[in-house]
């Protein structure tokens, strides 16, 4: 059986962790020692339950065998409880194995980069985008998360052009991750006067925050421009230049930042969505490479994709990914995102899980 072969090697593995950490060898090198203890500990609990699997098999083989050698209807009896029982803990067990083995999102504990632009509908996109903007950093708030506004792009009539948040805490990428793609609004617009329901979009990408190891920048690749801030209408609010605007040469990637007074400030807010940006394009490209049939359905699927419709006249709200419909309008503006949040995290697990099986 597969699963349990892969159990195996988990629990050889950690064994041999038991052995290299009793080396004196390692256990002069401080920063070896640490390591393995890290990896020792993210095993432990699937060891546990491996060997409290193996014990509740043979406990069950035990049983299967009493019954089938015994005359006594009534040792019979307690042998067929005991058998339905243990199949039972063993079946729960076998699936929470399953569960533990899936591989864990390397960026799941990352900080994340939020962008939002407005996409079709003019102005009432802009204003769809803000409001976007307001929810992410509400939901940010209510988890005791660290949010911050990066840069931002008004269109002067209440809206934005574009959004760059940044949201900082352990896990945050694990539950924002499956915001990225096309939000669709369904509402009247105040500029219409008729009373018709105009339909808008915005487009979301949450992109893990890039650490310095991962992504190095050399000083060649990088053309800094820098120039005054400036306020809505294009007006200048800065008499120095403070703004800064990085290219990146070899992919042509442009990242402004005037929001702070100094320009060193604005610059170092730039490289860190620059490498952000540089980043995800290399997942991107691992994704490619494993093929579509192994990528996650819902957390990094396809940037165009239109996930979610937000109805106004009817006060609901659609996850088309998961065929959820929650009519918290209101609620879900507000922050209120954790029911979808919560189902598109487990549907994405169901996913895995399923094509777990199949390779088995």
């Amino acid at each position: 059986m597969i699963l349990t072969k892969q159990l195996s090697r988990v629990e050889e593995r950690y064994e041999e962790l038991d052995q290299l950490m009793a080396d004196p060898d390692v256990l002069a090198d401080y920063a070896r020692v640490l390591e393995l203890a890290q990896e020792r500990s993210s095993l432990e609990a699937i060891v546990d339950a491996f060997r409290l699997y193996q014990d509740l098999q043979q406990q069950l083989a035990d049983s299967r065998e009493l019954l089938a050698e015994s005359d006594d209807p009534e040792l019979a009896e307690l042998a067929e409880l005991e058998i339905a029982d243990l199949a039972g803990q063993v079946s729960g067990l076998e699936d929470e194995l399953r569960r533990m083995l899936l591989p864990k999102d390397r960026n799941d504990d990352k900080n994340v980069i939020v962008e939002i632009r407005a996409g079709a509908g003019g102005d009432e996109a802009g204003i769809f985008a803000a409001d976007l903007l307001r929810m992410y950093t509400r939901w940010a708030d209510d988890h005791k998360f660290k949010s911050e506004l990066m840069s931002v792009s008004d269109t002067g009539v209440g809206g934005i052009k574009e959004a760059i948040l940044e949201v900082r805490g352990k896990g945050a990428y694990s539950r924002m991750k499956y915001e990225s793609g096309v939000h669709r609004v369904q509402r009247v617009p105040t500029t219409e006067s008729q009373g018709r329901i105009h339909t808008s979009t915005a487009t979301v990408a949450v992109l893990p925050e890039a650490e310095d190891v991962e992504i190095e920048i050399a000083p060649n690749e990088m053309k800094v421009d820098v120039f005054r801030s400036s306020g809505p209408g294009g007006q200048s609010v800065n008499t120095t230049d403070s703004a800064v605007r990085l290219t990146h040469l070899p992919t042509g990637i442009v990242i402004s930042c005037q929001d702070e007074k100094s320009q060193l400030q604005n610059r170092l807010k730039a490289v860190r969505i620059l490498k952000t940006k540089l980043y995800d394009i290399e997942m991107q490209r691992q994704l490619e490479d494993l093929g579509a049939a192994r990528r996650s359905q819902v957390g990094s699927g396809d940037r165009s994709e239109k996930i979610r419709t937000y109805n106004f006249p009817q006060g609901r709200v659609t996850d088309h990914r998961i065929n959820k419909t929650l009519f918290q309008l209101e609620q879900v503006l507000n922050g209120d995102l954790d029911e979808f949040i919560e189902d598109l995290a487990a549907f994405d697990q169901a996913q895995q899980l399923q094509a777990m099986g199949e390779e088995e």
